[in-house]
């Protein structure tokens, strides 16, 4: 028996990676986070699996679930949005996973920065604007470590991914300025990957009002930097003539080199395994 932890994607069923959506078909028990996780994902779930919506559970009563799928031999979909790994809120649940000897696997999935960008049309590492990306969160109820604060992050002038802070965007203008400049480029992504999706551009002197005036108050990301809207930037050296590397050598060979996957790891490599 194991838990599968799956990142679903933004929202859109099609961003579903297929080892994510093959665990889905198979398991007789999925918990999702409703709040989060349309239900559309769960589509091709089987027809006697048991889909449970944990939006309204705790904690102890997800684990009481996962307990009793445990006794009965079955494995289960832990079906998270975006990436698991991001903000998803994993590690208290792997932890008590692990003191109750209990398998596990993460399964990655597409973020909302990825998805968000994508959207866009905008690539967040552009040669002389910015190669560094920072995803990180406003403080809210959670709160940041003091060398985490945003405007230690700012100093760094990396493009960011801002979740969980469109109701504070006023305050997150107001620390990113001194550092990125009132003309610096702003996008909020709602909803990515939803039928409601919207996208909202601007600058750091103007996007406050903009997300006013759409009334957007909850799930959406603020991405902030020069990548969204400079075209001076240099060529990448990844396809220029005059860099040669491994895969397009100075002196070309007759047939170009190809990539082969090592054969699959077995389920027990890739397994995380409680300490019982």
């Amino acid at each position: 028996m194991t838990v599968y932890f799956i990142g679903a994607g933004p929202g859109d069923p099609e961003l579903l990676t297929l080892k994510g959506l093959k665990l889905i078909q198979r398991c007789p028990l999925i918990l999702y986070a409703g709040s989060l996780v349309p239900e559309e994902i769960l589509a091709e779930a089987r027809d006697d699996a048991e889909v449970l919506d944990t939006a309204s559970l705790n904690l102890d009563e997800i684990i009481a679930h996962i307990e009793r799928a445990h006794a009965n031999g079955q494995d289960v979909a832990r079906v998270h949005s975006g990436d698991p790994s991001i903000y998803g809120a994993i590690g208290e649940q792997i932890r008590r996973l692990e003191a109750l000897g209990i398998d596990y696997q993460v399964v990655p999935g597409v973020t909302s920065t990825s998805a968000s960008a994508a959207a866009l049309g905008r690539e967040l590492t552009l040669s002389g604007i910015s190669q560094t990306v920072i995803m990180t969160r406003y403080a809210g109820k959670t709160p940041m470590p003091e060398r985490e604060n945003l405007v230690s992050l700012a100093q760094h002038g990396a493009t960011l991914a801002i979740h969980l802070g469109v109701t504070r965007l006023h305050k997150i203008v107001d620390d990113l300025v001194p550092f990125y400049g009132a003309d610096c480029p702003v996008a909020v992504c709602y909803r990515v990957g939803w039928p409601d999706e919207q996208h909202i551009t601007g600058t750091l002197s103007d996007i406050v009002a903009q997300v006013r005036a759409a009334k957007i108050t909850r799930t959406a990301l603020i991405l902030v930097g020069h990548v969204l809207g400079s075209a001076d930037f240099r060529d990448s050296y990844l396809y220029d003539a005059e860099q040669a590397h491994v895969y397009r050598p100075k002196f070309k060979t007759d047939a170009p080199r190809k990539v082969k996957r090592a054969a699959p790891a077995t389920p027990s490599s890739t397994t995380r395994q409680g300490d019982a």
